[in-house]
């Protein structure tokens, strides 16, 4: 037995706030529709989604996680670690040390709703808005 969820995250206080839905397949379209449905706590929409896949055999009694997908990033803007050095705002010194001590390359951030910064791994997908 086997079912597919999408997953919607939106900017929460501390962390991200999630929703998960079940859908027939890992649609990328799909999940974008469904994404105007979702309205967290204070407003918040979605800036992003995750499919995954649960399954179970017959004997087991619960299912487990047996495939996650990238993220999807609803629009918003990749920068470079060498961007938001060069930009060098003094607001953001805490955002390039998180960049150089974790060792990322990229982020995303959105441009919608609340403002919200991710690391952008190279799986993962931008979709435009």
């Amino acid at each position: 037995m086997e079912q597919h969820f999408v997953t919607f995250y939106s900017p929460g206080t501390f962390f991200a706030e999630a929703t998960q839905k079940p859908i027939e397949a890992w649609d990328a379209d799909l999940a974008v529709a469904m994404s105007s449905d979702i309205k967290e706590r204070y407003g918040a929409r979605p800036y992003g989604f995750r499919f995954s896949t649960r399954a179970r055999t017959a004997d087991e009694l619960d299912s487990k996680e047996v495939a996650k997908s990238p993220m999807y990033y609803l629009g918003g803007k990749v920068e470079t670690i060498e961007e938001v050095e060069a930009r060098n705002a003094p607001d953001e010194q805490i955002l390039r040390d998180n960049m150089r001590c974790n060792g990322y390359d990229r982020i995303w951030t959105s441009t919608q709703g609340w403002k919200w910064t991710q690391p952008l791994r190279y799986d993962d997908v931008v979709i435009s808005a």
